[in-house]
């Protein structure tokens, strides 16, 4: 079974690894919206797999780094594209949820990313 918190996040961020003259390349921000999914069996006497509670408080640190900061200047994210800040996420993420199974980052309403490590 799969379950998942959403988180949001205020950043700014450009890319500097785009052509010459694209857009993206400019400073620029975003209402990124992060899903992290754990997957496992519901504990018998719990029925969950794991409390929301848990997820949010593993994924604090990341959001302190993250909200409303520039992307850019946090080691690992230089160009922080929504493929390589997903991968940042997992690997900060990982260690504190064992039971990780899928990082999802929502560049935009219509734009993102899923990492599964």
């Amino acid at each position: 079974m799969d379950i998942f918190k959403v988180f949001t996040i205020e950043a700014a961020h450009r890319l500097p690894n785009v052509p010459e003259g694209h857009k993206c390349a400019r400073l620029h921000g975003h209402s990124f919206r992060i899903e992290v999914h754990v997957s496992g069996e519901p504990g018998v006497h719990s029925g969950w797999v794991m409390d929301y509670a848990d997820i949010k408080a593993a994924f604090k640190p990341l959001f302190d780094r993250l909200d409303h900061h520039y992307l850019n200047e946090i080691d690992g994210l230089e160009n922080p594209t929504s493929e390589r800040l997903a991968v940042w996420v997992w690997e900060q993420l990982k260690p504190a949820l064992p039971q990780l199974s899928e990082v999802v980052v929502h560049e935009t309403c219509t734009s993102g990313c899923r990492y599964r490590g």
